[in-house]
């Protein structure tokens, strides 16, 4: 009888004592009415018939003789994460802050270069460009065609149109020679400056088309002239449009 009492009195010691080095059940371990899954299909805890941990009347977890630290599971000897934490090397970390938001795209490429037709028409006076009577270019007015031609870089030509006039005085036929030799005068110095000779054109009005009185100094003054008229097209890039602008309704 001694004996049976004394092998009982040192299994339960043995028991409380390996009991007693098993994790307490403050959070955040598992509660005592909380049921501990083992692991399966091998678990070095004791369990029951639904594969539920034993736990002492303390909340420990009843180990087997060959349990080891890596046999441990959330609950017993492993804390029991909240989410979004999670299990690292036995202790509940935080995951790590989301990435920051990928940089806003860059704003769109401005729209391409479009070909726009440009036409430009300018008068000179032919006084400027001539003597009276004359077909021969004054300095005067080889600095305007200089100009001129200088911004023929900017277009894409397609036409120049030069238009001789002259005011009344004189005969309809010397007038119209007269108007045509001016503007044969303006398109050699055209050419002299490089410009395409299949893209010049000329043409005399003689007194026909006056632009002002022919009765006056002033009014005879101001017919005789030189029209050229500059076709082409030129580059144009219009601005992006952003989605506010495009989504807002045109104005009625």
């Amino acid at each position: 009888m001694n004996k049976l009492l004394a092998l009982v009195l040192a299994a339960s010691a043995v028991m409380a004592g390996s009991a007693a080095a098993q994790t307490p059940t403050s959070p955040p371990y598992a509660p005592l009415t909380t049921d501990i899954m083992a692991k399966t299909p091998y678990s070095a805890y004791v369990q029951d018939g639904r594969g539920v941990i034993a736990r002492n009347p303390f909340g420990l977890c009843w180990r087997t003789g060959y349990w080891t630290p890596a046999d441990a599971v959330p609950g017993c000897d492993l804390p029991i994460c909240t989410p979004p934490e999670f299990l690292e090397n036995g202790k509940c970390v935080a995951p790590p802050p989301p990435p920051p938001p990928p940089p806003p795209p860059p704003p769109p490429p401005p729209k391409a270069a479009e070909p726009v037709v440009t036409s430009e028409k300018v008068s000179f006076a032919a006084d400027a460009f001539f003597d009276f009577d004359k077909a021969v270019l004054k300095p005067e007015g080889k600095e305007k065609l200089d100009d001129l031609s200088s911004k023929l870089k900017d277009i894409n030509l397609e036409v120049i149109i030069a238009v001789g006039h002259t005011d009344s005085i004189g005969t309809d036929a010397y007038n119209d020679k007269l108007s045509v030799r001016r503007a044969e005068a303006v398109k050699a110095y055209l050419l002299s400056k490089g410009v395409d000779a299949n893209r010049v054109y000329t043409e005399g009005k003689g007194e026909k088309q006056p632009v002002a009185d022919n009765k006056t100094a002033a009014g005879r003054a101001k017919n005789r002239r030189v029209e050229i008229e500059v076709v082409g097209t030129k580059q144009v890039t219009k601005p992006a449009e952003t989605d506010a602008a495009a989504a807002a309704p045109a104005a009625k």
